[in-house]
């Protein structure tokens, strides 16, 4: 009986992200309060659809990355935690709206919001946690970050657009691919550590590279990967902050 070869390795993370929910630990608390305060509505069905997703799991890896930047430049206000609620529910809206428009019955092995309460109930409650994100990104007082976030949800809008236009094309390429899991996946990793103004002024330009260096060493790849990268946020902060400061030099 011959032996079979593996043509390629299968390349396994070892770590895991409690690091990183650890550092972050008490933050995130605060962030999943603000989550469950901001998702209420006096519309009933508001908070019924938004609390199904939220409540269902997740690794919350964007407010985590959001946290850990502020926390890597000795930030001291709340304003980080409005921005991690921000990217959070951003992200939230995105997932509503995928579902949709992916006809998808299953969302984090459970049924889909949209199967449950409809396509328009879906969409709509998408729209309403873009408007709560943009509300907390208003009550920060930075125009930094709602520039920065706000165009991120214009960049995650173009990948969506982008991946239904190539989508069953047999001529799609490994660049149209890249510039779909970049807009539609990547855009709400590479911006958060951008969205915190947590740094005296001379250091915010290596503040806002971070955001680069993670897309950079986190994508593209697997969640696993991912995973693999965050489970010591301090060697990853620092491979960070050593990439950037080489960049910037």
């Amino acid at each position: 009986m011959g032996a079979v070869t593996p043509l390629l390795k299968e390349n396994k993370p070892s770590g895991s992200v409690k690091p990183i929910v650890d550092l972050t630990a008490a933050d995130m608390r605060r962030v999943n309060q603000l989550i469950l305060s901001k998702a209420g509505s006096d519309v009933e069905m508001i908070p019924e659809v938004a609390n199904h997703l939220i409540s269902s799991g997740g690794k919350r890896l964007r407010p985590m990355l959001t946290l850990a930047t502020a926390s890597m430049f000795g930030y001291r206000g709340d304003h980080h935690i409005y921005l991690a609620t921000s990217v959070e529910f951003m992200h939230t809206a995105t997932l509503l709206h995928d579902d949709v428009v992916d006809e998808s019955d299953m969302r984090r092995g459970q049924s889909s919001a949209r199967m449950i309460w409809g396509n328009q109930a879906s969409v709509l409650v998408g729209d309403f946690l873009l408007g709560q994100a943009f509300r907390m990104m208003v009550e920060t007082g930075s125009m930094e970050a709602l520039k920065v976030l706000s165009n991120a949800a214009a960049v995650i809008a173009e990948g969506e657009v982008l991946q239904l236009s190539v989508a069953k094309k047999m001529e799609t390429t490994e660049a149209d691919y890249i510039a779909v899991i970049r807009g539609k996946t990547a855009e709400l990793l590479l911006q958060p550590p951008r969205s915190v103004r947590s740094s005296p002024a001379h250091r915010m330009p290596t503040a806002m590279r971070c955001g680069t260096t993670v897309w950079r060493l986190a994508w593209p790849s697997s969640s696993s990967t991912t995973f693999s990268i965050m489970a010591d946020p301090a060697k990853t902060l620092a491979k960070m902050s050593a990439m950037t400061s080489a960049r910037a030099r």
